[in-house]
């Protein structure tokens, strides 16, 4: 072929080459031009957020108390001062109260006054005050704050014969605050028809002397206290009123309720022996003797029981005794025993007082005579 041939085809050949080329990127132009997109790019910022709109404050209507029931009649009076007091003011615990603090007695003979009450202070159990009952009691009773129950009234009296006049001598012996002592007393007792006086000293080597005292009547119960002092340091008194049905006390504690046949602390053991005296066979063994008894401080029911006849050897010699054993009720109470001695008139012979701490005093007879 000749060369001038060859060379026209191949410039046709690569003219055709360039114009399908060209045509196809025009075409791809116009096609790409007309196309929607394939990829775009946006921002999207994220939404504020609406304010939350504030909830209105509903604030509760108390709801209104149901009224009380209301009291009977007859307690209406009596209950009205409480009543309103716990209308003027808030809700509040109830007040815890004290059982009454009872006076240390014999065992306080020997110096024993500050440490004995601080201890029965101390141990005096607190619980809930309970709430004011309805009550028909006489105005008089309810204006003295409540004491220990005392004992019923009932119609049966019991004899009484006075034992003579007499005045005794003991030796003491005791512990306190773990001292041990000897020491001398003397318990002198009087009366006649219509009165009666007793009064009973210890004297302690290097710790001083105690006495106590008690005056009355004698009437058909037996002995009637009218005034109880006991002495140390200074003397403190209780004041009884048996027309009023109380006893009052210097010591400025609260008036206590008392009914006939209340005793005061020395006392108590003679109008036993007076009683013993009368009918010894109403007093078997485990026999229960309950009495109302009143201290310088407070009052409170002191329940003997008979323990049955022992004998003793004592310093005035051998004798016959009838025992009775106050036990205590409460864990500060005083353990108060008294041997009572037949052949002088259910006098006591011993006398022995025991404290919770173990602290005690017992009298022992060493003579007896005729004042």
């Amino acid at each position: 072929m000749p060369r001038r041939l060859l060379f026209l085809l191949t410039a046709l050949v690569l003219a055709l080459h360039a114009l399908l080329l060209s045509g196809a990127s025009a075409s791809d132009r116009r096609a790409a031009a007309s196309a929607p997109p394939v990829f775009e790019t946006r921002t999207i910022r994220a939404p504020i957020a609406a304010k939350a709109p504030t909830a209105p404050v509903v604030s509760a209507k108390p709801k209104r108390a149901k009224p009380a029931a209301a009291a009977p009649t007859k307690a209406r009076t009596a209950a009205s001062p409480a009543g309103s007091a716990q209308g003027e003011q808030a809700t509040a615990p109830p007040a815890l109260a004290s059982p009454p603090w009872i006076a240390p007695s014999q065992s306080e003979l020997l110096a024993l006054d500050a440490s004995g009450e601080n201890q029965a202070a101390g141990l005096a159990p607190a619980v809930p005050q309970a709430p004011a009952q309805p009550t028909e009691a006489p105005v008089r009773a309810a204006s003295i704050p409540a004491q220990e129950s005392l004992p019923p009234t009932t119609g049966d009296i019991a004899p009484v014969k006075l034992p003579p006049s007499t005045r005794l001598g003991f030796e003491v012996t005791g512990r306190a605050r773990g001292f041990s002592y000897n020491a001398q007393a003397e318990l002198l007792w009087q009366h006649d028809a219509t009165s009666y006086s007793a009064h009973q000293e210890v004297k302690v080597i290097f710790l001083g002397s105690r006495s106590q005292s008690s005056v009355g009547s004698v009437t058909e119960r037996g002995l009637q206290p009218r005034r109880f002092g006991d002495r140390s340091r200074s003397e403190r008194a209780a004041h009884f009123d048996f027309s009023n049905g109380r006893v009052t006390f210097s010591a400025n504690t609260p008036a206590a309720p008392i009914e006939p046949g209340a005793q005061d602390r020395l006392s108590v053991f003679l109008q036993l022996a007076s009683m013993l005296a009368a009918a010894p066979e109403r007093y078997p063994t485990g026999t229960q003797i309950a009495m109302t008894t009143v201290s310088a401080r407070a009052a409170d029911v002191w329940t003997f029981t008979v323990e049955g006849e022992q004998t003793l050897d004592l310093p005035v010699g051998t004798m016959r005794t009838m025992q009775l054993q106050r036990l205590p009720r409460r864990d500060y109470d005083q353990k108060a025993q008294v041997w009572l001695a037949p052949e002088l008139g259910y006098l006591p012979a011993r006398i022995r007082i025991t404290e919770t701490n173990g602290d005690f005093v017992e009298l022992n007879l060493r003579g007896h005579e005729a004042p």
